[in-house]
């Protein structure tokens, strides 16, 4: 099994749900993304989702549009995201990390070259937004050969048979996204999205997480009691901007933030 496989087969048999903490690499400085994984791990995160910065981030937005554009200023790329797992690997070999992206830097770099650097890295997983299973033949085959799981998005507007597709094509979990629009715009509906779920769940045995719209331990609290993991982003991402100036700050507010929501997912 996989890192996130045997991640959430832990989790299941201890009654637990996921916490997973998404962060832009290189943000606000690269110097910090390393020690902040670290923190989140000690703060409660079970897997950890990195963004790869980009220019053009369609799924995001403005909060993780700037923490892009300030990653971006460092020159932050996918190989300065490889040397930073495999840092971060040196003293954790069993937090499963996910890549969440667009194709452009992929396709930039190639799809073997990519799927040979990220198993050598330590990457477990590949969450690419702009990149639908249709397509992705060559690279699914690619990560398959490498032991990386293939994360995809499903959507309250998917029907029953996207969500048959998806689910055929993902490993490790499946990815809902709660909300129509960008990220860390709006607010969950936890009603409307436990109906979903339903139906999710009806297709696949996979794991199913849920983002966007999760911004407090409420939120939180109320996605864990319907689905297997809570992936928490634009609120985190938020703290990182307003601590920029300090990277002491940014790892003790994001860790303080990161420890609360783990406590209200477990009393959930």
């Amino acid at each position: 099994m996989s890192r996130i496989q045997t991640r959430f087969a832990q989790l299941k048999q201890s009654g637990r749900k996921a916490l997973i903490p998404f962060v832009t690499a290189g943000d606000p400085v690269p110097s910090v993304t390393v020690p902040l994984l670290h923190a989140m791990v000690k703060a409660g995160a079970d897997i950890l989702e990195i963004g790869v910065p980009f220019s053009d981030p369609m799924a995001e937005g403005p909060v993780i549009q700037r923490a892009c554009e300030r990653a971006l200023l460092h020159n932050v790329s996918l190989t300065s995201i490889f040397s930073m797992v495999a840092e971060f690997r040196e003293s954790d070999q069993s937090t499963p990390i996910v890549l969440m992206g667009y194709l452009n830097p992929i396709e930039v770099m190639g799809y073997s070259v990519f799927a040979e650097k990220a198993k050598a890295a330590g990457v477990d997983g590949l969450l690419t937004v702009d990149l639908p299973p249709e397509e992705a033949g060559e690279l699914t085959q690619l990560l398959a050969d490498a032991g990386i799981d293939p994360i995809y998005l499903l959507a309250p507007t998917s029907s029953e048979q996207r969500i048959a597709l998806i689910a055929k094509a993902s490993r490790g979990f499946v990815y809902y996204v709660s909300l129509k629009g960008v990220t860390g715009v709006a607010a969950i509906d936890v009603d409307a999205v436990s109906t979903k779920l339903a139906q999710v769940r009806r297709l696949t045995d996979l794991p199913v997480g849920v983002g966007f719209g999760i911004r407090d331990g409420a939120s939180a609290a109320a996605v864990a009691k319907i689905a297997d993991a809570v992936v928490v982003g634009s609120a985190i991402v938020r703290l990182v901007e307003d601590s920029q100036e300090s990277p002491a700050k940014v790892i003790e507010n994001v860790s303080a933030f990161v420890a609360e929501l783990r406590k209200a997912i477990d009393q959930a």
